[in-house]
C-alpha cells in the first residue's frame, strides 16, 4: 500500500514538472466591433530564443535596445552598455561587432556611447563614373556621443553626422538622438529625447532641414481658459511643456515614415483608440511634409490593447497600451509592440488588426520586456530587453494562408484570394477582415447583393454604401418607369389624407356638438399648421382632450420603437432593439417633467392654463415625431453613407418644429407675451433639473431606509 502511494506522489511530481515545462504561449485574439476579445488561431507560434550564448558573444548582451534586418537576413542589435552594435547572420551566428573605429581625423581610439539606435540603408549610389551601383550602410545613433555615425556593409567607418545647428532647439534642449530612419535619398529622420517638435529632418549631408509630425499640445479645461488670457510668447512657453516626443521610428519602401510614443497623456491615448483622428495616435504613418496618412478603418484605431481595463482578469497589467516600436511585415501588414504587456498587436494595411497575442513570462513564446520589433522576411523577431535575449516567431499553417490571401488580394488576383479567405472563415469564423476580403471578391465580380451580405457581417459600413449605390443604381435602373409612378401616388395620397382632416376640422368647428375621439385627433394637424388659433381653440373650444392626447403620445412612443428597430444597416449597424418600457420612459419622464415644471411657475407667475391644459398642449405638439421620424426612418433604406444628411435634416425639421410648437403652446395656453414666456420656459427648465435632483436625492434616502430596515429585522432575528 505505501509503495502504491508513493509511485502516486512520484506520478504527481513528473506530471507537474511535464506540464511546467511545456512552452505555454498566449493564445491570439481579435476584437470585435463591442470591443470583446475574440479567440482566434495563432498566426504566429515561437520557434527559438537567441541569447548572447547561441550567438558566441565573449561578452553577453546588457538590456539592448534595438534590433533592424536588411534584406538579406542579417540582424543588427544596439547594445548600448557595452558601447557597441552587433551584427549576426540570418542564422543568428556573430559576423562581427562595432565598438570603435578610426574617424576622419585619424584618430584610431573613437568609440560608441550608448550607442541606442541602429538603422541599415540599402540602395543605390551614384559612382564617380556615373553609374549605380548596390551600396549598404549601417547608421547608428550615437547617444551619449550626440551624434550619428555611418559605417559600411563589414563595419568600416565611414562618416559622421555631428549635432544639428544649436539655434534649432530652445534653451536648455540637448541634442540625445536614440533612433532613426534614413528614406531612399539619403535624407535622415531622427528621433532625440526631449525635443517635442518632432522628428529631425536632416539631409543626406546632415545639414537640418525642418521639423516634421509635430504632436498635437494636450490642454486641459484649465489651460484652454487661461490661454485666453496669456501672451503670444507665454503661450508658446505653455506648448513646450504640453508637447510630447516620439521614441521610435522606421521607414518603409515608399518613404512613408512610421513614428510611435507613449508620453501623451494616457486619457488622451485612450480616446485614441475608438478614434480615427491622429491627434493623439501612439502610431503614425508620415508623408515627407509631416502629414499623417494612416487608414484607421478597422473597428478601433491601431493603438494596442482595447479592453485595457477588463482584460487584467488573467492578471496582465491594467491601462492604456505603452506602444515602443513598430516593425514593418511582408504586403504591406505592419505590427506594434506594448512595453507594457509585453504584446504584440498586428495590422493590416487598412488599419484593421489581424491579431494580437503575446504576454510576459519565461516560457518560449512569452517575453519579459519587449523592447523592438522587426520582420525577418516573413518571420517575426522580439527583442527581449530584460532577458537580453530575442525570438524567432514563424508563420503557422493559419499565418500562412492569412498572408497568402493579403498577397492575392494586393496582386489583384481576387478569385484566388476568395478561396483563401473562405478557407480563414472555415478556421476563424470571427475573423472580420475575412469578411471583407469576400465582399471585395463579390464586389469586383459586380454581385453586389452578396459583397452587402459580407460587409454588414464585418460590419463594413464605408464599402457596404458603396455596394448599395451600385446595387440602387440596378435597381432604380429595372424599375425606372414605376418610380414617379410610386412618388406622384404617395404624393397625392398625402394631399388627400391633409385634405380630409380639414374638411374633418372645419365640420367640427360649426357643428356645435361634442367632439368625437376622432374629431379630437384629426384637430392635431390644425395645430401643427395654425399653433396660434390651434392651441388657443385646444384649451378654449375644447377640441382636444386627454383621451386624445394619450392616443397622440402612445403613437409618437410607437414612432420611436419603430426608428430603433427600423433603420438601415447604415444607420445602426450593431442592429435595432427596441423596449416598449424603455421608450415609454424616455418620453413620458422629460412630458411630465416639463408640464410639472410649467404648471408650477405659471401658478406663480399669473398663468391661465391648468397642468390639464399643459399637458394636452404638449401631447399634441408631439404630432411632427408622428409624421417625420417613421418616414425619416423609411427613408433611411434608400440613402447611401453619404446622403445620410437628408435624413439628418428631415430630424432636424422635427425637432425645430416640435419646440416651436412647445413654445407658442405654452405662450397661447397661458395668455403669455413673447418675453414672459422665454422667461417661464427657461425658468421651466431649471424647474426640471430641480425636480430630478429632489427625485434623485429621494429615491436615494428611501433606499438607505429600506437598507437600515432589512439589517434591523436582520439583527432583531439575529438576537431572537
Amino acid at each position: 500500500m505505501k509503495s502504491k502511494v508513493k509511485r502516486v506522489l512520484i506520478l504527481s511530481v513528473l506530471l507537474i514538472f511535464l506540464i511546467g515545462s511545456v512552452a505555454s504561449f498566449a493564445a491570439s485574439y481579435t476584437y470585435s466591433i463591442g470591443g470583446m476579445a475574440q479567440d482566434s488561431p495563432d498566426a504566429y507560434s515561437p520557434l527559438t530564443t537567441i541569447n548572447s550564448l547561441s550567438i558566441g558573444l565573449e561578452v553577453n548582451l546588457n538590456n539592448p535596445t534595438d534590433i533592424v534586418a536588411d534584406d538579406d537576413g542579417n540582424l543588427y542589435i544596439a547594445d548600448p552598455k557595452n558601447n557597441r552594435i552587433v551584427v549576426l547572420d540570418e542564422y543568428y551566428s556573430l559576423m562581427f561587432e562595432i565598438s570603435t573605429f578610426k574617424n576622419d581625423l585619424g584618430a584610431g581610439d573613437d568609440a560608441l556611447l550608448n550607442c541606442s539606435g541602429v538603422f541599415v540603408w540599402e540602395g543605390l549610389e551614384v559612382s564617380d563614373d556615373g553609374s549605380y551601383t548596390p551600396a549598404k550602410y549601417i547608421y547608428v545613433a550615437d547617444t551619449g556621443n550626440r551624434r550619428i555615425v555611418v559605417f559600411d556593409e563589414n563595419g568600416g567607418y565611414v562618416r559622421i553626422v555631428g549635432e544639428p545647428s544649436s539655434d534649432i532647439f530652445d534653451e536648455g534642449q540637448l541634442y540625445t538622438p536614440t533612433a532613426l530612419a534614413v528614406d531612399s535619398t539619403g535624407r535622415m529622420y531622427v528621433v532625440s529625447t526631449s525635443t517635442y517638435q518632432g522628428i529631425i529632418s536632416l539631409s543626406s549631408d546632415g545639414e537640418f532641414e525642418q521639423f516634421v509630425g509635430a504632436q498635437k499640445a494636450s490642454y486641459s479645461a484649465w489651460d484652454l481658459f487661461w490661454r485666453k488670457f496669456q501672451t503670444a510668447e507665454q503661450i508658446a512657453a505653455s506648448e513646450q511643456i504640453i508637447s510630447s516626443e516620439y521614441n521610435n521610428i522606421t521607414i518603409d519602401e515608399k518613404d512613408f515614415i512610421y513614428i510611435t510614443t507613449n508620453s501623451t497623456d494616457e486619457s488622451d491615448r485612450a480616446g485614441a483608440i475608438s478614434s480615427k483622428s491622429s491627434d493623439y495616435a501612439p502610431v503614425k504613418r508620415l508623408n515627407t511634409a509631416g502629414t499623417d496618412i494612416m487608414k484607421r478603418n478597422g473597428f478601433f484605431s491601431p493603438a494596442g490593447e482595447v479592453d485595457y481595463v477588463e482584460r487584467a482578469f488573467d492578471g496582465s497589467p491594467t491601462g492604456v497600451s505603452d506602444i515602443v516600436d513598430v516593425g514593418l511585415g511582408p504586403e504591406g501588414i505592419w505590427s506594434i509592440i506594448d512595453s507594457k504587456r509585453s504584446r504584440v498587436y498586428t495590422y493590416d494595411d487598412n488599419g484593421e488588426l489581424l491579431f494580437a497575442y503575446g504576454d510576459r513570462g519565461v516560457q518560449l513564446g512569452n517575453i519579459q520586456t519587449v523592447g523592438a520589433v522587426i520582420y525577418q522576411g516573413e518571420k517575426m523577431i522580439l527583442l527581449d530587453t530584460s532577458n537580453s535575449s530575442f525570438t524567432v516567431y514563424d508563420l503557422t499553417d493559419y499565418g500562412e494562408l492569412l498572408l497568402s490571401a493579403i498577397r492575392h488580394n494586393n496582386d489583384r488576383e481576387y478569385s484566388v484570394a476568395e478561396d483563401d479567405w473562405q478557407q480563414i472563415l472555415s478556421k476563424n469564423n470571427n475573423f472580420d477582415a475575412a469578411y471583407v476580403g469576400l465582399g471585395k471578391a463579390y464586389y469586383r465580380q459586380g454581385e453586389w447583393e452578396k459583397s452587402m451580405e459580407y460587409y454588414q457581417k464585418a460590419y463594413n459600413t464605408a464599402d457596404y454604401s458603396t455596394s448599395f449605390a451600385n446595387w440602387r443604381k440596378e435597381v432604380v435602373s429595372k424599375y425606372i418607369a414605376l418610380i414617379p409612378i410610386i412618388i406622384i401616388v404617395i404624393c397625392v395620397l398625402i394631399y388627400l389624407f391633409f385634405r380630409y382632416a380639414g374638411k374633418v376640422n372645419r365640420r367640427a368647428a360649426v357643428s356645435g356638438k361634442k367632439k368625437t375621439l376622432w374629431e379630437e385627433l384629426m384637430y392635431a394637424f390644425h395645430v401643427i399648421f395654425h399653433p396660434f388659433d390651434g392651441f388657443w381653440d385646444l384649451k378654449h373650444e375644447k377640441r382636444g382632450s386627454v383621451r386624445a392626447a394619450l392616443i397622440i403620445l402612445a403613437l409618437t412612443v410607437l414612432a420611436f420603437a419603430y426608428q430603433s428597430v427600423g433603420q438601415s444597416y447604415l444607420f445602426s449597424p450593431r442592429g435595432g432593439y427596441s423596449n416598449l418600457f424603455f421608450q415609454l420612459a424616455a418620453l413620458i419622464i422629460p412630458l411630465l417633467l416639463f408640464v410639472t415644471a410649467n404648471w408650477c411657475f405659471t401658478t406663480l407667475f399669473e398663468g391661465e392654463g391648468s397642468f390639464k391644459d399643459v399637458f394636452i398642449a404638449s401631447c399634441y405638439s408631439l404630432t411632427p415625431i408622428i409624421l417625420i421620424i417613421p418616414a425619416a426612418t423609411i427613408m433611411t433604406h434608400f440613402v447611401t453613407a453619404s446622403e445620410t444628411g437628408f435624413v439628418s435634416l428631415a430630424i432636424g425639421i422635427c425637432y425645430v418644429w416640435l419646440g416651436l410648437l412647445l413654445f407658442f403652446g405654452t405662450m397661447v395656453t397661458h395668455d403669455y407675451s413673447l418675453t414672459k414666456n422665454i422667461g417661464t420656459i427657461l425658468a421651466t427648465i431649471v424647474g426640471m433639473c430641480v425636480i430630478m435632483f429632489i427625485c434623485v436625492l429621494f429615491s436615494n434616502l428611501l433606499i438607505k431606509m429600506m437598507s437600515f430596515v432589512s439589517n434591523l429585522i436582520s439583527e432583531i432575528q439575529f438576537r431572537m
